[in-house]
């Protein structure tokens, strides 16, 4: 999606938290501290039917994901998880060549 397609508030991003911010002449829009303190400084932007949608990215998406996880997925290291998922691709793989 190129930026600035067919959004549907183009100058104006209304939010329950926070009130109106608009864009300034070069089309950025600045977040609230209150905002950016609670949900960080990366946002992925997701259009919808009825408008857009900032999504709040973590700073640390693998820490992040091992927060939500078991104990052991906790402790492995990044060439552990990426070694598990090789071997279970691995293992998808052969049962349909079989």
């Amino acid at each position: 999606m190129e930026v600035g397609t067919r959004i549907k508030y183009s100058h104006a991003i209304v939010s329950d938290m926070s009130g109106e911010v608009r864009t300034d002449e070069r089309g950025r829009v600045t977040i609230p501290k209150e905002v950016r303190d609670r949900y960080g400084e990366k946002f992925r932007l997701v259009e919808l039917d009825s408008g857009i949608k900032l999504v709040p990215i973590p700073d640390d998406p693998l820490e992040e994901l091992r927060a939500a996880a078991s104990d052991e997925l906790r402790e492995a290291s990044l060439d552990d998880l990426e070694e598990a998922a090789r071997e279970e691709a691995r293992e998808q793989a052969s049962e349909h060549v079989r």
